[in-house]
């Protein structure tokens, strides 16, 4: 692995796998030919690579741009429901730098059972709920049925993408995202993190919008974290305009050093890891003079603390 020129061991709390897989179900939601549908018509319509039908061979692809950037480990999602498998196979080449999670729909009569076997069976760390995307409230019983999962599992968090929610992918491919924004509101997991204490819940992007909300239930609920991934241009919606370093400095006060992950938002090759989003947040680090511990503990040792079996 390349020195880490960071001085501190980088944990990426954030990126998403995109296997053959991935593209093969995203296929079948593109009207028009057969010839269209496949994995090659559509990364080459992205001017993405294509990625090889060896989900270890992806994984290794990603284990090496880790070491090209100095980076130790990265939890890699899933990122269509049914696709655990792939982030699985990843996960077991390299379980000592790839944390497996998956996106999951609880409100799918298979959900909980899925969920159960990803966890129990394949052994992924990140249970990803995307409530806007799949139209169900966080207080739906099959939520319910996903944290009691979790909280029997040591090294398990529940990941919730609360706020503003646009997929590139499918936007590129002109397919439509019927979401459901008011699905989307931090406060509604108020009640849930409190019922399931013992449960890890990340909310990525700082609450994507909702950052008031997402700053309030974070004073009100301490197993609830922040991701910092992506360009966060979010703050285009506040009033009055806020820039990054003002999120970060506002959710150190109300979070503190402990809750907040460090994430890219990575997702596809050639791109690979987007280490622009590194270089944007560590100078607001540094300028925020936390110290060398709080710094660490963002940038990686959080992550390590939470997925720690």
């Amino acid at each position: 692995m390349q020195e880490n020129l960071h001085n501190f061991p980088i944990r990426d709390a954030h990126a998403h796998f995109f296997g053959r897989s991935f593209f093969q179900a995203l296929g079948k939601q593109i009207d028009g030919p057969a010839e269209a549908q496949t994995p090659e018509a559509i990364t080459a319509r992205l001017g993405w690579e294509l990625p090889p039908a060896d989900n270890t061979e992806l994984a290794s692809r990603w284990v090496q741009e880790l070491d090209k950037h100095g980076v130790e480990q990265i939890a890699l999602m899933a990122s269509l429901p049914g696709d655990e498998g792939s982030v699985a196979d990843a996960a077991r080449a390299f379980p000592d730098r790839i944390h497996g999670y998956f996106m999951l729909n609880p409100a799918a009569p298979d959900g909980l059972q899925r969920a159960r076997n990803a966890v129990e069976k394949l052994g992924l760390r990140g249970i990803c709920l995307f409530p806007a995307m799949h139209r169900y409230s966080v207080h739906d019983d099959g939520v319910r049925g996903v944290c009691e999962l979790a909280a029997g599992r040591k090294g398990v968090v529940v990941f919730v993408h609360m706020g503003v929610l646009t997929v590139g992918v499918r936007k590129k491919l002109g397919l439509a995202s019927k979401f459901d924004l008011s699905c989307s509101n931090p406060v509604d997991l108020h009640r849930v993190a409190l019922e399931h204490p013992k449960v890890n819940f990340v909310i990525p992007h700082f609450g994507a919008g909702f950052f008031r909300e997402a700053l309030m239930l974070g004073d009100l609920c301490p197993n609830v974290h922040l991701d910092t991934s992506s360009t966060n241009s979010w703050v285009k919606y506040q009033t009055p305009g806020i820039s990054l370093r003002d999120v970060f400095a506002k959710a150190l006060e109300i979070f503190g050093p402990k809750r907040l992950l460090f994430g890219s938002d990575s997702s596809f090759f050639p791109r690979g890891w987007n280490a622009a989003v590194l270089e944007t947040q560590l100078p607001i680090l540094q300028e925020l003079e936390l110290s060398s511990e709080d710094r660490g503990a963002i940038l990686g040792g959080n992550l390590q603390r939470l997925l720690a079996g």
